[in-house]
């Protein structure tokens, strides 16, 4: 057997997901739904539980949500029933629903000291940045996934996004109206 005259190539660090699951992510269950929200509602967590409607709502990317501007989801004096976004990915305008629920959630927001005259609904804690990061936003739901004692890796941003489409397609048993399906 002839021997190979290339140099040994060695690794300088650890592969980034060396130890980790990767692939797709699971959505929330309803009953994670539920002790999600009511962990804020006790809490008075109004930032998070509008974050967290507005994620599970939108079924945006990961960068979608942290992107939304005041003005997409107020109009004078009251919340939008519908919202619009320009995806990241695609570039293309996408509109989604906001719940009842998340208008609720999301006028408390609203009503917050912090929120006064603010330019994106997820403002950033200093200044250089005018929204949070979609680092941030990963944090925030390892936090929320944490909190009601579910498994870290196998949850992530993109399970904010199958959530809404899982609970739905598992009522109708319909693909059609989800374009990722």
């Amino acid at each position: 057997m002839p021997t190979s005259n290339l140099p040994v190539i060695l690794a300088l660090r650890p592969a980034w997901n060396k130890g980790r699951i990767v692939g797709q992510k699971l959505p929330l269950k309803p009953k994670h739904v539920w002790a999600t929200r009511v962990r804020f509602e006790l809490a008075k967590n109004t930032r998070d539980l509008a974050l967290f409607n507005m994620a599970i709502d939108s079924k945006l990317r990961g960068c979608g949500p942290v992107r939304v501007k005041v003005i997409d989801v107020m109009a004078p004096g009251q919340i939008k029933e519908r919202a619009p976004v320009l995806q990241s990915k695609t570039q293309k305008p996408v509109r989604f629903e906001i719940s009842e629920g998340t208008r609720a959630s999301f006028a408390k927001w609203m009503d917050d000291p912090l929120m006064v005259r603010a330019e994106y609904l997820w403002r950033a804690r200093f200044q250089q940045r005018l929204h949070i990061s979609t680092r941030q936003y990963a944090r925030i739901i390892r936090g929320w996934v944490k909190s009601i004692d579910l498994e870290l890796t196998a949850y992530g941003t993109h399970t904010m996004r199958r959530t809404k489409v899982t609970q739905i397609y598992k009522k109708t048993e319909n693909c059609a109206p989800f374009s990722f399906c």
